[in-house]
């Protein structure tokens, strides 16, 4: 076997890109952004790892603010701040925007920044609070990615859908990784939240 090590070694395996790409949101783009209920959204860190984590909200939860900047607010989580610290040691950021039944998906390429400015955060208040930070996203490369990976996963398929049953809880899950006593009903159990919402 021989390995790929360069852009060179890549061409010679695979042809020219089929799908262009461009350096703003079009009004096909923004719409679907819009629309978009749900994302993942790449990083990378100061250990070299890449990462890759889940956002959602209702559609829409990412605002496009002008052709070139997008906004998201960041929720209450599990506090590990992963994405967050990434963003802060290396800005460059990659998103993938899911629609609900579209097999087509949507990649914004750009560089990501930190704010708690209360514009900002008033801009996305929820419930009458306001979210932890938000990310602007300033859009370098923007372009609709070929839907064969949904299709052939059969995403939205209701005939692929997997009996919830036959995987574990994320309780039982972390009762065997952390080999905790509790029963597994209880640490699925949402925790008690004071008046900011943090865990009692």
């Amino acid at each position: 076997m021989t390995d790929l090590n360069t852009d060179q070694d890549l061409r010679k395996v695979y042809s020219a890109p089929s799908i262009p790409s461009f350096p703003t949101l079009d009004k096909h783009s923004i719409a679907f952004i819009r629309l978009s209920p749900f994302l993942c959204m790449g990083t990378h860190g100061n250990n070299g790892l890449g990462d890759v984590s889940p956002r959602g909200g209702a559609p829409g939860f990412v605002q496009v603010l002008s052709p070139t900047q997008l906004a998201m607010p960041d929720r209450l989580g599990n506090n590990r701040l992963d994405s967050l610290g990434n963003i802060v040691a290396h800005p460059g950021i990659g998103l993938l925007f899911f629609v609900p039944g579209f097999e087509d998906c949507l990649r914004v390429n750009g560089m990501a920044r930190l704010t708690t400015a209360t514009d900002l955060m008033e801009r996305f208040m929820e419930n009458g609070k306001p979210p932890r930070s938000v990310m602007l996203i300033d859009v370098k490369e923007a372009f609709f990615h070929c839907p064969k990976a949904i299709k052939r996963a059969g995403l939205w398929s209701p005939d692929s859908q997997v009996d919830r049953s036959s995987f574990p809880s994320a309780g039982q899950i972390y009762r065997d990784q952390l080999n905790l006593d509790a029963e597994a009903e209880d640490i699925n159990a949402p925790p008690e939240r004071n008046a900011e919402g943090e865990p009692r």
